[in-house]
């Protein structure tokens, strides 16, 4: 069998028709990795799924490209409206090369670096914004290169760089410092407690980290290091400010404690339950109530969760403080309630079950059991699969407080996984809150649309 390679002429034919046709999941899928592929056939095949979509001004903007690809204003602008419309990936090249054209451009290398960080490309963003640090604006160039640092996983840089950038004076800046400096805060209390001289400051981040040991308790292998590259609580930690409570126990190779597509069982999430009522008690925060979000989901769950703890469940209302608001996942709650639940009241804790980490919510938990792409309840519909392949199965649409009194009487022993997954008892997690809770729990939940350093492999 003959694999053509993008650019053969019937392959580009191909992707113009369905452009054409406006079938932007087909075309994209085929973009993304279509490499030997010409520029100005890319611009063309945009432009004409641009056209299908209604997109004038990555249409226009693509037409101007094809008319000449070598335009350093073109390349700029076919570049900016692929980050317009969500399509990322297509700006990086061009913007590349409209860079390549006007080295000093600050317009071309701020849109480059929102292509790159849209993809998840932060070490790129370093390297670039460090290949031009004579020309650098303090706000947002050098704001862009420690905050990407971190995210890249260089939390040294990133405390070099911060040390180095001035309070910003525009009001618009000011959340973004303190964001950036509550990451690093973060960052700096995981560090310290894992070597023996804690650090005095974010500028001093430099160093390495101690090696993590515990005992051996079977043939899983061991824990990752505090912030090494594989870390998943520690970094979530570090970057959204959430306590992750479970690590997905199969596939850590490849997947890193995250899941994928997950179908919960009662006992899985009553574990969920259980851990967080962990994560309170090593606090040392005791919620006088849960408040309930209006989903039936998260009704189920905070019912649930406010008989575990032995507290009243309440309907949610902003501003009530010492209460515990449950989420099965944030994605389902309204706009106007996330916007209400960004800004803490006092020991306002909100905590959210299966969070979704490849679109992450508005507003970040300060509680999660678990990070999936996919993630199905107990009693939602389901995927059920028989003889004659997979169907979606209807929905337990029994009374909420039958299904909270059979979830409080599953087995909440957690799954042991595949054995070859590092173990996560309840003391690693109650050593994690312990170094911690310090930091936590401060400034408002911020949105953070990057997984970080810690990759794992997207179902979609």
């Amino acid at each position: 069998m003959t694999t053509r390679h993008p650019s053969d002429p019937t392959d580009i034919a191909r992707l113009q028709r369905l452009a054409e046709s406006g079938d932007a999941p087909g075309v994209l899928r085929v973009l993304r990795t279509a490499d030997g592929l010409s520029l100005r056939d890319t611009a063309r095949i945009t432009g004409k799924l641009a056209t299908a979509l209604g997109f004038d001004n990555l249409s226009e903007a693509a037409t101007a490209l094809v008319r000449d690809p070598e335009d350093p204003q073109h390349l700029y602008d076919f570049g900016y409206a692929c980050v317009d419309r969500g399509a990322a990936f297509l700006a990086i090249r061009p913007l590349y090369e409209a860079l390549r054209h006007v080295p000093d451009s600050p317009l071309a290398r701020t849109e480059l670096v929102a292509a790159l960080e849209a993809e998840n490309r932060h070490a790129e963003v370093v390297e670039l914004l460090e290949g031009h640090l004579a020309t650098l604006r303090p706000w947002p160039d050098r704001y862009l290169l420690a905050f990407n640092a971190l995210l890249a996983g260089d939390p040294d840089r990133a405390g070099t760089h911060f040390a180095r950038l001035p309070v910003p004076d525009d009001a618009q800046w000011q959340p973004a410092h303190a964001r950036l400096h509550a990451m690093l805060r973060r960052t700096l209390a995981l560090r310290a407690a894992a070597t023996p001289h804690p650090f005095d400051s974010i500028a001093a981040l430099g160093g390495r980290l101690a090696s993590h040991s515990s005992a051996a308790t079977s043939d899983a292998p061991p824990a990752p290091a505090p912030l090494a590259p594989d870390d998943l609580r520690g970094w979530h930690f570090a970057l959204t400010g959430g306590i992750l409570t479970t690590l997905s126990p199969y596939g850590f190779a490849i997947m890193r404690g995250r899941y994928g597509l997950l179908q919960e069982t009662p006992g899985g999430v009553l574990h969920g339950l259980h851990r967080l009522r962990l994560v309170l008690a090593r606090a040392g925060l005791r919620p006088r109530t849960v408040s309930l979000l209006p989903d039936r989901s998260s009704r189920i769950l905070g019912r649930a969760a406010a008989r575990l703890l032995g507290v009243p469940a309440e309907p949610f209302a902003p501003g009530r403080a010492r209460t515990l608001v449950v989420a099965h996942r944030l994605d389902d709650a309204d706009p106007d309630t996330l916007r209400q639940l960004r800004d803490r009241t006092d020991q306002q804790i909100l905590f959210e079950h299966a969070t979704c980490w490849t679109r992450p919510p508005a507003v970040g938990a300060d509680i999660s059991t678990l990070l999936g792409q996919f993630v199905s309840a107990p009693w939602s519909a389901r995927l059920r699969f028989s003889g004659d392949g997979a169907a979606q199965g209807p929905p337990d649409d029994r009374p909420e407080q039958v299904i909270v009194d059979d979830l409080l009487r599953a087995d909440p022993t957690p799954d042991p996984g595949d054995g070859e997954s590092p173990a996560d008892p309840d003391t690693a997690l109650g050593r994690f809150v312990t170094t911690a809770r310090d930091a936590w729990l401060t400034g408002p939940r911020d949105h953070l649309p990057s997984p970080g350093p810690v990759h794992s492999p997207r179902l979609t």
